[in-house]
């Protein structure tokens, strides 16, 4: 089974999804989105994916949530994707893809849905 985690190894959910992954036999391609960001296409991909709004997928204690203003509601959809592009730490984290689906793995336990283990 192909699958793919979106990892910030100093995120402790992050390392639980990853662990919880490995427990199930699965070892993961590891994508580090803070060193490489998903481009335009990708986000929105796995955004429609998960089906959530890009508000949904923002950090909102990470400074530069405050510092952009992005607490503000009328900011549009494509303004946010380019404020998690050009700053990758306001992507929430893990985002899991596999075969069976892509999820945002807030809890951990969350990847479970869509892996074939058990």
């Amino acid at each position: 089974m192909s699958v793919t985690i979106f990892h910030n190894p100093a995120c402790s959910k992050s390392r639980a999804t990853l662990a919880l992954i490995r427990d199930s036999g699965v070892e993961p391609r590891i994508v580090r989105y803070l060193e490489t960001p998903p481009d335009r296409p990708r986000l929105e991909a796995l955004l429609a994916a998960m089906e959530l709004r890009p508000r949904d997928l923002l950090r909102r204690g990470e400074a530069a949530y405050a510092e952009l203003g992005l607490a503000e509601p009328s900011l549009s959809d494509a303004r946010l994707i380019e404020a998690m592009l050009a700053h990758p730490r306001l992507i929430e984290r893990p985002i899991v893809e596999t075969p069976r689906g892509v999820r945002l793995c807030r809890p951990p336990e969350r990847v479970r849905e869509i892996l074939d283990a058990p």
